[in-house]
């Protein structure tokens, strides 16, 4: 009998930070799921790693095997003070863990603890042909509460934004 990976769920390290980069980096070919066209670098990642923190906007690893698989982070939104309690979600999961449940451990791990955070409210921003991420927040209970039509632009294409809202 096969016993699935179990996925652990952890505060990032900077000693994480390359392989978050990695994982991110492997998703700007498909332009589906970053709104980024070129490779981000691990020195243009330090401060955005730094300006997050256990206590107020996470950043988690998940790790299957003792491999870092997948990552979440939240963000401010809006950056203004009447919009503290609402937060910017994002999930990365690495090529070879996708379809795995590393997405469904992040995302079980940022709705528990979303309200211990002072979070209300978590927003996703999808572009339209990500089916896979749109699926997995409604799976969630996310809904639509916004569409952005052709915001983005690759190469000569045209990307419309979903924004995925969710009370906590």
């Amino acid at each position: 009998m096969l016993l699935q990976e179990k996925t652990i769920v952890r505060n990032a390290t900077l000693a994480d930070l390359p392989t978050i980069v990695d994982i991110y980096n492997s998703t700007i070919p498909s332009r589906r799921v970053t709104g980024d066209t070129q490779p981000v670098t691990l020195d243009s990642r330090y401060a955005w790693f730094e300006s997050h923190s256990p206590q107020d906007y996470p950043i988690w690893v998940a790790q299957r095997n003792r491999q870092v698989a997948g990552w979440f982070s939240f963000q401010p939104f809006y950056g203004r003070p009447a919009y503290q309690n609402t937060a910017e979600i994002s999930i990365y999961v690495s090529p070879e863990h996708r379809r795995q449940g590393v997405g469904t451990a992040l995302l079980d791990e940022a709705i528990a603890q979303g309200p211990m955070l002072k979070f209300k409210t978590l927003l996703g921003f999808v572009f339209a042909q990500n089916e896979p991420s749109l699926q997995i927040l409604e799976r969630f209970g996310f809904r639509e509460w916004g569409f952005l039509p052709t915001v983005a632009e690759f190469d000569a294409s045209s990307c419309d934004l979903v924004i995925m809202g969710r009370k906590l």
